[in-house]
């Protein structure tokens, strides 16, 4: 699947989000950022701008580091 998957998945375990407290802070079931990050669906556009709201509240440099794995140099 997608590259969202794989970026978020390195960003949660380096910065010990685990993927409820995301979940809570999205307002989503866990088990749809489960499917993300074991690229089993790719996140859509908004939600991707959600997952990265969400990761500003939990760790500012969190939501940093999952913009520069997923956009890398695009931005």
């Amino acid at each position: 699947m997608g590259k969202a998957g794989q970026a978020l998945k390195q960003v949660l375990e380096e910065y010990g989000i685990s993927q409820y407290s995301l979940s809570v802070a999205m307002d989503v079931e866990r088990n749809n950022v489960h499917r993300w990050v074991n690229e089993k669906r790719d996140p859509t556009a908004e939600t991707v701008v959600e997952i990265v709201r969400a990761l500003k509240i939990l760790n500012p440099e969190a939501a940093k580091a999952f913009t520069d794995a997923y956009l890398g140099d695009e931005v």
